[in-house]
Protein backbone atom coordinates (compact mmCIF):
# COMPACT_ATOMS: atom_id res chain seq x y z
CA UNK A 1 0.00 0.00 0.00
CA UNK A 2 1.32 3.36 -1.00
CA UNK A 3 1.37 5.91 1.78
CA UNK A 4 0.54 9.44 0.54
CA UNK A 5 3.12 12.12 1.07
CA UNK A 6 1.16 14.35 3.46
CA UNK A 7 3.80 17.06 3.56
CA UNK A 8 3.99 17.39 -0.23
CA UNK A 9 0.17 17.50 -0.49
CA UNK A 10 0.00 20.21 2.16
CA UNK A 11 2.62 22.28 0.34
CA UNK A 12 0.78 21.86 -2.97
CA UNK A 13 -2.52 22.94 -1.39
CA UNK A 14 -0.86 25.91 0.26
CA UNK A 15 0.66 26.97 -3.06
CA UNK A 16 -2.73 26.66 -4.80
CA UNK A 17 -4.36 28.63 -2.01
CA UNK A 18 -1.75 31.38 -2.28
CA UNK A 19 -2.23 31.50 -6.06
CA UNK A 20 -6.01 31.68 -5.65
CA UNK A 21 -5.72 34.39 -3.00
CA UNK A 22 -3.35 36.43 -5.15
CA UNK A 23 -5.65 36.05 -8.15
CA UNK A 24 -8.65 37.08 -6.07
CA UNK A 25 -6.75 40.05 -4.65
CA UNK A 26 -5.75 41.22 -8.11
CA UNK A 27 -9.33 40.94 -9.37
CA UNK A 28 -10.68 42.86 -6.37
CA UNK A 29 -8.01 45.50 -6.78
CA UNK A 30 -8.72 45.76 -10.50
CA UNK A 31 -12.47 46.17 -9.99
CA UNK A 32 -11.83 48.58 -7.14
CA UNK A 33 -9.62 50.74 -9.32
CA UNK A 34 -12.21 50.58 -12.10
CA UNK A 35 -14.86 51.73 -9.65
CA UNK A 36 -12.70 54.64 -8.50
CA UNK A 37 -11.98 55.59 -12.11
CA UNK A 38 -15.69 55.46 -12.95
CA UNK A 39 -16.53 57.52 -9.89
CA UNK A 40 -14.11 60.21 -11.08
CA UNK A 41 -15.38 60.33 -14.69
CA UNK A 42 -16.74 63.79 -15.55
CA UNK A 43 -20.46 64.46 -15.54
CA UNK A 44 -21.11 65.52 -19.13
CA UNK A 45 -23.73 68.13 -19.99
CA UNK A 46 -24.51 68.91 -23.63
CA UNK A 47 -25.04 72.54 -24.63
CA UNK A 48 -27.06 72.51 -27.87
CA UNK A 49 -27.48 76.01 -29.28
CA UNK A 50 -26.34 78.11 -32.27
CA UNK A 51 -22.55 78.45 -32.24
CA UNK A 52 -22.39 79.54 -35.88
CA UNK A 53 -24.70 81.46 -38.21
CA UNK A 54 -26.92 84.51 -37.64
CA UNK A 55 -27.54 83.84 -33.94
CA UNK A 56 -24.06 82.59 -33.02
CA UNK A 57 -23.38 85.54 -30.71
CA UNK A 58 -26.23 84.48 -28.41
CA UNK A 59 -25.22 80.82 -28.36
CA UNK A 60 -21.54 81.48 -27.76
CA UNK A 61 -22.36 83.95 -25.00
CA UNK A 62 -24.54 81.36 -23.25
CA UNK A 63 -21.83 78.72 -23.65
CA UNK A 64 -19.26 81.00 -21.99
CA UNK A 65 -21.61 81.56 -19.06
CA UNK A 66 -22.42 77.93 -18.32
CA UNK A 67 -18.77 76.88 -18.74
CA UNK A 68 -17.62 79.60 -16.36
CA UNK A 69 -20.31 78.74 -13.79
CA UNK A 70 -19.27 75.06 -13.86
CA UNK A 71 -15.67 76.02 -13.09
CA UNK A 72 -16.46 78.81 -10.62
CA UNK A 73 -18.94 76.93 -8.43
CA UNK A 74 -17.85 73.29 -8.77
CA UNK A 75 -14.73 72.23 -10.67
CA UNK A 76 -12.44 74.69 -8.89
CA UNK A 77 -13.80 73.45 -5.55
CA UNK A 78 -13.34 69.72 -6.00
CA UNK A 79 -16.23 68.88 -8.28
CA UNK A 80 -19.56 67.16 -7.67
CA UNK A 81 -20.40 63.91 -5.86
CA UNK A 82 -17.07 63.80 -4.07
CA UNK A 83 -14.78 64.67 -6.95
CA UNK A 84 -16.46 64.43 -10.37
CA UNK A 85 -15.93 67.43 -12.63
CA UNK A 86 -18.64 68.98 -14.78
CA UNK A 87 -17.84 68.91 -18.49
CA UNK A 88 -19.90 71.17 -20.76
CA UNK A 89 -19.95 69.70 -24.27
CA UNK A 90 -20.80 72.33 -26.94
CA UNK A 91 -22.90 71.10 -29.89
CA UNK A 92 -23.76 73.55 -32.68
CA UNK A 93 -27.34 73.30 -33.92
CA UNK A 94 -27.15 76.49 -36.04
CA UNK A 95 -30.59 77.23 -34.55
CA UNK A 96 -32.07 74.64 -36.88
CA UNK A 97 -34.58 71.98 -35.74
CA UNK A 98 -32.99 69.51 -38.17
CA UNK A 99 -29.46 70.15 -36.89
CA UNK A 100 -30.79 69.94 -33.34
CA UNK A 101 -31.95 66.37 -33.99
CA UNK A 102 -28.52 65.52 -35.44
CA UNK A 103 -26.75 66.94 -32.40
CA UNK A 104 -29.16 65.16 -30.08
CA UNK A 105 -28.22 61.82 -31.66
CA UNK A 106 -24.57 62.72 -31.22
CA UNK A 107 -25.13 63.49 -27.54
CA UNK A 108 -26.90 60.17 -27.05
CA UNK A 109 -24.10 58.31 -28.84
CA UNK A 110 -21.65 59.84 -26.35
CA UNK A 111 -23.90 58.82 -23.42
CA UNK A 112 -24.70 62.43 -22.51
CA UNK A 113 -28.04 62.46 -20.75
CA UNK A 114 -28.46 66.08 -19.64
CA UNK A 115 -29.03 68.69 -22.37
CA UNK A 116 -29.10 72.47 -21.94
CA UNK A 117 -30.87 74.38 -24.73
CA UNK A 118 -32.57 77.75 -24.87
CA UNK A 119 -32.54 79.66 -28.13
CA UNK A 120 -35.70 79.40 -30.25
CA UNK A 121 -38.96 77.94 -29.07
CA UNK A 122 -39.23 76.13 -32.41
CA UNK A 123 -36.00 74.31 -31.61
CA UNK A 124 -37.09 73.65 -28.02
CA UNK A 125 -40.38 72.16 -29.22
CA UNK A 126 -38.51 69.89 -31.64
CA UNK A 127 -36.09 68.80 -28.93
CA UNK A 128 -38.96 68.19 -26.51
CA UNK A 129 -40.71 65.88 -28.99
CA UNK A 130 -37.45 64.13 -29.89
CA UNK A 131 -36.50 63.49 -26.27
CA UNK A 132 -40.00 62.27 -25.36
CA UNK A 133 -39.92 59.77 -28.24
CA UNK A 134 -36.38 58.62 -27.40
CA UNK A 135 -37.22 58.14 -23.72
CA UNK A 136 -40.32 56.07 -24.48
CA UNK A 137 -38.28 53.77 -26.70
CA UNK A 138 -35.22 53.53 -24.46
CA UNK A 139 -36.24 52.98 -20.83
CA UNK A 140 -33.26 53.28 -18.54
CA UNK A 141 -31.41 55.50 -21.03
CA UNK A 142 -33.55 58.63 -20.68
CA UNK A 143 -32.38 62.16 -21.45
CA UNK A 144 -33.28 65.34 -19.52
CA UNK A 145 -34.05 68.66 -21.26
CA UNK A 146 -32.99 71.79 -19.38
CA UNK A 147 -34.66 74.72 -21.14
CA UNK A 148 -33.15 77.98 -19.95
CA UNK A 149 -34.71 80.41 -22.42
CA UNK A 150 -37.37 79.09 -24.84
CA UNK A 151 -40.59 80.70 -23.64
CA UNK A 152 -43.40 79.35 -25.82
CA UNK A 153 -46.09 78.52 -23.18
CA UNK A 154 -46.93 75.24 -24.94
CA UNK A 155 -43.79 73.63 -23.47
CA UNK A 156 -45.31 73.68 -19.99
CA UNK A 157 -48.91 73.54 -21.17
CA UNK A 158 -50.24 71.16 -23.86
CA UNK A 159 -46.82 69.68 -24.66
CA UNK A 160 -45.49 69.48 -21.11
CA UNK A 161 -43.18 66.56 -20.39
CA UNK A 162 -41.73 64.91 -17.32
CA UNK A 163 -38.32 65.19 -19.01
CA UNK A 164 -38.52 68.95 -19.72
CA UNK A 165 -37.84 71.74 -17.19
CA UNK A 166 -38.12 75.47 -18.00
CA UNK A 167 -35.93 77.91 -16.06
CA UNK A 168 -37.35 81.07 -17.61
CA UNK A 169 -40.78 82.69 -17.24
CA UNK A 170 -42.88 81.84 -20.27
CA UNK A 171 -44.09 84.47 -22.71
CA UNK A 172 -47.54 85.05 -21.20
CA UNK A 173 -46.07 85.47 -17.72
CA UNK A 174 -43.69 88.09 -19.08
CA UNK A 175 -46.40 89.79 -21.10
CA UNK A 176 -48.58 90.07 -18.01
CA UNK A 177 -45.81 92.14 -16.43
CA UNK A 178 -45.03 94.10 -19.61
CA UNK A 179 -48.66 95.02 -20.30
CA UNK A 180 -49.19 96.00 -16.65
CA UNK A 181 -46.35 98.48 -17.07
CA UNK A 182 -47.62 99.78 -20.42
CA UNK A 183 -51.14 100.16 -19.03
CA UNK A 184 -49.79 102.46 -16.31
CA UNK A 185 -48.68 105.01 -18.93
CA UNK A 186 -51.65 107.24 -19.90
CA UNK A 187 -49.70 108.73 -22.82
CA UNK A 188 -49.78 105.45 -24.73
CA UNK A 189 -52.82 105.36 -27.00
CA UNK A 190 -51.65 103.38 -30.04
CA UNK A 191 -49.47 100.27 -30.07
CA UNK A 192 -47.78 98.46 -32.97
CA UNK A 193 -46.74 94.82 -32.50
CA UNK A 194 -43.99 93.35 -34.67
CA UNK A 195 -42.17 90.05 -34.39
CA UNK A 196 -40.45 87.09 -35.98
CA UNK A 197 -42.75 84.77 -37.91
CA UNK A 198 -42.64 81.65 -35.77
CA UNK A 199 -44.39 80.27 -32.69
CA UNK A 200 -42.95 82.69 -30.12
CA UNK A 201 -43.53 85.75 -32.31
CA UNK A 202 -47.18 84.81 -32.69
CA UNK A 203 -47.59 84.13 -28.97
CA UNK A 204 -46.24 87.62 -28.22
CA UNK A 205 -48.53 89.29 -30.75
CA UNK A 206 -51.72 87.41 -29.84
CA UNK A 207 -51.32 87.88 -26.10
CA UNK A 208 -50.15 91.49 -26.30
CA UNK A 209 -53.38 92.31 -28.11
CA UNK A 210 -55.51 90.27 -25.70
CA UNK A 211 -53.95 91.60 -22.49
CA UNK A 212 -53.95 95.24 -23.56
CA UNK A 213 -57.62 95.01 -24.49
CA UNK A 214 -58.33 93.65 -21.00
CA UNK A 215 -56.23 96.20 -19.12
CA UNK A 216 -56.57 99.29 -21.34
CA UNK A 217 -59.46 98.92 -23.78
CA UNK A 218 -58.84 102.51 -24.91
CA UNK A 219 -55.47 101.53 -26.45
CA UNK A 220 -55.71 100.96 -30.20
CA UNK A 221 -53.64 98.18 -31.77
CA UNK A 222 -52.61 99.92 -35.00
CA UNK A 223 -50.65 97.03 -36.49
CA UNK A 224 -49.46 93.46 -36.07
CA UNK A 225 -46.59 92.48 -38.33
CA UNK A 226 -44.51 89.33 -38.81
CA UNK A 227 -41.26 88.98 -40.70
CA UNK A 228 -39.02 85.99 -41.60
CA UNK A 229 -36.69 85.08 -38.76
CA UNK A 230 -33.02 85.88 -39.32
CA UNK A 231 -33.50 86.91 -42.96
CA UNK A 232 -34.37 90.62 -43.00
CA UNK A 233 -31.33 92.83 -43.61
CA UNK A 234 -33.17 96.15 -43.89
CA UNK A 235 -36.15 96.86 -41.63
CA UNK A 236 -36.90 100.24 -43.25
CA UNK A 237 -40.10 99.03 -45.01
CA UNK A 238 -41.43 97.67 -41.72
CA UNK A 239 -40.52 100.83 -39.80
CA UNK A 240 -42.18 102.97 -42.49
CA UNK A 241 -45.45 101.15 -41.69
CA UNK A 242 -44.93 101.76 -37.97
CA UNK A 243 -44.37 105.49 -38.53
CA UNK A 244 -47.40 105.84 -40.80
CA UNK A 245 -49.60 103.99 -38.25
CA UNK A 246 -49.16 106.81 -35.73
CA UNK A 247 -48.02 104.34 -33.06
CA UNK A 248 -46.74 105.84 -29.83
CA UNK A 249 -45.29 102.50 -28.58
CA UNK A 250 -43.87 99.30 -30.12
CA UNK A 251 -43.89 95.76 -28.70
CA UNK A 252 -41.52 93.14 -30.10
CA UNK A 253 -40.24 89.70 -29.14
CA UNK A 254 -37.32 89.96 -31.59
CA UNK A 255 -33.87 88.81 -30.51
CA UNK A 256 -30.35 88.66 -31.91
CA UNK A 257 -29.61 90.36 -35.22
CA UNK A 258 -33.33 90.92 -35.82
CA UNK A 259 -33.59 92.94 -32.60
CA UNK A 260 -30.54 95.06 -33.44
CA UNK A 261 -31.72 95.87 -36.96
CA UNK A 262 -35.30 96.62 -35.98
CA UNK A 263 -34.42 98.92 -33.07
CA UNK A 264 -31.74 100.73 -35.05
CA UNK A 265 -34.14 101.31 -37.93
CA UNK A 266 -36.76 102.75 -35.56
CA UNK A 267 -34.21 105.06 -33.95
CA UNK A 268 -32.73 106.15 -37.30
CA UNK A 269 -36.23 106.96 -38.60
CA UNK A 270 -36.56 109.66 -35.94
CA UNK A 271 -39.58 107.94 -34.40
CA UNK A 272 -39.23 108.77 -30.70
CA UNK A 273 -41.45 106.14 -29.04
CA UNK A 274 -40.80 103.53 -26.32
CA UNK A 275 -39.91 100.04 -27.57
CA UNK A 276 -41.01 97.24 -25.22
CA UNK A 277 -38.94 94.10 -25.66
CA UNK A 278 -37.83 90.72 -24.35
CA UNK A 279 -34.21 90.56 -25.57
CA UNK A 280 -32.95 94.03 -26.55
CA UNK A 281 -29.71 93.94 -24.59
CA UNK A 282 -26.15 92.52 -24.67
CA UNK A 283 -24.38 90.58 -27.41
CA UNK A 284 -23.69 93.81 -29.33
CA UNK A 285 -27.25 95.17 -29.11
CA UNK A 286 -26.58 97.63 -26.28
CA UNK A 287 -23.40 98.97 -27.89
CA UNK A 288 -25.13 99.37 -31.26
CA UNK A 289 -28.09 101.27 -29.85
CA UNK A 290 -25.99 103.40 -27.50
CA UNK A 291 -27.30 106.89 -26.90
CA UNK A 292 -30.12 106.37 -29.40
CA UNK A 293 -31.70 103.71 -27.19
CA UNK A 294 -31.43 105.68 -23.95
CA UNK A 295 -34.71 105.83 -22.03
CA UNK A 296 -36.48 104.29 -25.06
CA UNK A 297 -35.71 100.57 -24.86
CA UNK A 298 -37.60 98.71 -22.10
CA UNK A 299 -36.97 95.06 -21.31
CA UNK A 300 -38.99 92.49 -19.33
CA UNK A 301 -36.81 89.85 -17.68
CA UNK A 302 -36.00 87.61 -14.70
CA UNK A 303 -33.72 88.92 -11.94
CA UNK A 304 -32.98 92.56 -11.33
CA UNK A 305 -30.40 94.52 -13.27
CA UNK A 306 -28.68 97.57 -11.80
CA UNK A 307 -28.59 98.00 -8.90
CA UNK A 308 -27.37 94.44 -8.26
CA UNK A 309 -28.96 93.35 -4.94
CA UNK A 310 -26.25 91.12 -3.38
CA UNK A 311 -22.49 91.14 -2.98
CA UNK A 312 -22.39 87.45 -3.92
CA UNK A 313 -23.81 88.18 -7.36
CA UNK A 314 -21.52 91.18 -7.80
CA UNK A 315 -18.49 88.99 -7.07
CA UNK A 316 -19.64 86.46 -9.66
CA UNK A 317 -20.13 89.18 -12.29
CA UNK A 318 -16.68 90.65 -11.60
CA UNK A 319 -15.01 87.24 -11.75
CA UNK A 320 -16.74 86.40 -15.04
CA UNK A 321 -15.77 89.75 -16.56
CA UNK A 322 -12.15 89.38 -15.46
CA UNK A 323 -11.90 86.07 -17.33
CA UNK A 324 -14.15 87.05 -20.26
CA UNK A 325 -13.60 90.79 -20.85
CA UNK A 326 -15.54 90.82 -24.12
CA UNK A 327 -18.60 88.99 -22.76
CA UNK A 328 -21.29 89.69 -20.16
CA UNK A 329 -23.48 87.56 -17.91
CA UNK A 330 -26.47 88.03 -20.17
CA UNK A 331 -28.65 85.19 -18.90
CA UNK A 332 -28.56 84.58 -15.14
CA UNK A 333 -31.15 81.87 -15.69
CA UNK A 334 -28.42 79.64 -17.19
CA UNK A 335 -26.52 79.86 -13.90
CA UNK A 336 -29.73 79.21 -11.93
CA UNK A 337 -30.46 76.13 -14.05
CA UNK A 338 -26.97 74.69 -13.57
CA UNK A 339 -27.03 75.27 -9.82
CA UNK A 340 -30.45 73.66 -9.41
CA UNK A 341 -29.49 70.63 -11.52
CA UNK A 342 -26.33 70.14 -9.46
CA UNK A 343 -28.33 70.53 -6.24
CA UNK A 344 -30.60 67.73 -7.48
CA UNK A 345 -27.58 65.55 -8.33
CA UNK A 346 -26.05 66.08 -4.90
CA UNK A 347 -29.35 65.47 -3.14
CA UNK A 348 -29.99 62.16 -4.90
CA UNK A 349 -26.32 61.10 -5.22
CA UNK A 350 -27.24 60.21 -8.78
CA UNK A 351 -26.76 61.42 -12.35
CA UNK A 352 -29.75 59.45 -13.63
CA UNK A 353 -32.17 61.88 -15.35
CA UNK A 354 -35.15 60.25 -13.65
CA UNK A 355 -33.69 60.82 -10.17
CA UNK A 356 -32.69 64.39 -11.07
CA UNK A 357 -36.18 65.12 -12.39
CA UNK A 358 -37.84 63.92 -9.20
CA UNK A 359 -35.50 66.08 -7.11
CA UNK A 360 -36.15 69.17 -9.25
CA UNK A 361 -39.91 68.90 -8.86
CA UNK A 362 -41.12 71.54 -6.39
CA UNK A 363 -37.53 72.46 -5.52
CA UNK A 364 -37.10 75.77 -3.71
CA UNK A 365 -33.76 77.40 -4.48
CA UNK A 366 -32.16 80.71 -3.52
CA UNK A 367 -30.30 82.31 -6.43
CA UNK A 368 -27.33 84.71 -6.44
CA UNK A 369 -29.69 87.67 -6.03
CA UNK A 370 -30.91 86.22 -2.74
CA UNK A 371 -34.31 85.41 -4.21
CA UNK A 372 -36.18 82.14 -3.71
CA UNK A 373 -37.23 80.35 -6.90
CA UNK A 374 -39.85 77.60 -7.16
CA UNK A 375 -39.92 74.85 -9.81
CA UNK A 376 -43.58 73.84 -9.91
CA UNK A 377 -43.89 70.07 -9.98
CA UNK A 378 -47.12 69.86 -11.97
CA UNK A 379 -45.69 71.39 -15.17
CA UNK A 380 -41.95 71.96 -14.51
CA UNK A 381 -42.25 75.75 -14.84
CA UNK A 382 -39.99 78.01 -12.76
CA UNK A 383 -41.43 80.96 -10.82
CA UNK A 384 -39.46 83.97 -9.63
CA UNK A 385 -39.86 87.74 -9.66
CA UNK A 386 -40.13 89.63 -12.96
CA UNK A 387 -38.81 93.09 -13.76
CA UNK A 388 -38.90 95.92 -16.27
CA UNK A 389 -35.55 97.59 -16.92
CA UNK A 390 -34.58 100.55 -19.08
CA UNK A 391 -31.61 101.06 -21.41
CA UNK A 392 -29.60 103.94 -19.92
CA UNK A 393 -26.18 105.15 -18.81
CA UNK A 394 -27.42 106.48 -15.47
CA UNK A 395 -27.04 104.42 -12.29
CA UNK A 396 -25.14 101.68 -14.16
CA UNK A 397 -22.51 99.79 -12.13
CA UNK A 398 -22.41 96.79 -14.51
CA UNK A 399 -22.76 97.87 -18.13
CA UNK A 400 -23.28 95.83 -21.30
CA UNK A 401 -20.92 95.33 -24.25
CA UNK A 402 -18.33 97.53 -22.47
CA UNK A 403 -20.43 100.43 -23.75
CA UNK A 404 -21.15 102.44 -20.61
CA UNK A 405 -24.85 101.71 -21.19
CA UNK A 406 -26.80 99.00 -19.44
CA UNK A 407 -30.10 98.14 -17.78
CA UNK A 408 -31.53 99.89 -14.74
CA UNK A 409 -34.51 98.18 -13.12
CA UNK A 410 -37.54 100.45 -12.71
CA UNK A 411 -40.49 98.08 -12.08
CA UNK A 412 -40.73 94.86 -10.05
CA UNK A 413 -43.33 92.10 -9.67
CA UNK A 414 -42.78 89.59 -6.82
CA UNK A 415 -42.66 85.88 -7.59
CA UNK A 416 -46.00 85.06 -5.99
CA UNK A 417 -47.76 87.49 -8.36
CA UNK A 418 -46.30 85.80 -11.45
CA UNK A 419 -47.86 82.38 -10.78
CA UNK A 420 -50.36 81.39 -13.46
CA UNK A 421 -52.54 78.26 -13.83
CA UNK A 422 -51.47 75.47 -16.16
CA UNK A 423 -53.32 73.09 -18.45
CA UNK A 424 -50.47 70.56 -18.28
CA UNK A 425 -51.54 66.90 -17.97
CA UNK A 426 -48.19 65.24 -17.55
CA UNK A 427 -47.60 61.62 -18.47
CA UNK A 428 -45.36 60.47 -15.65
CA UNK A 429 -43.06 57.46 -16.16
CA UNK A 430 -42.95 54.69 -13.58
CA UNK A 431 -39.96 52.74 -12.39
Amino acid sequence: MTVPNITRMHETNMTSTRRFSLHTFLLVALFGLSGVAAAQDPIKIAFIDPLSGSFASIGNSGLKQVQFAAEYFYNSKGGVLGGRKLEIVPLDNKQSPTDTQIQFRRAVSEDIRIIFQGNSSAVANTLNATISRHNRRNPGQEVLQINYSAVDPILTEEECSFWHFRFDAHAIMKLNTLTDYIAMNPDIKKVYVIGQDYSFGHVVADNSVRLLKEKRPDIEIVGTEFHPIGQVKDFTPYVTKIVSSGADAVITGNYGADMVSLAKSIIDSGLNVPIYTFYAVYDGITATLGEGGKDRIFLVHNETSNPIPTEERKQFLRAFKAENPNFDVTQPRIINALQMVVAAIEKTKSTDPYDIALALEDMRFTNLSGEEMWMRGTDHQIFQSLHISMHTDEGIEFDADNSGYGLRTIFNVPAEETVVPTSCKMDRPRR
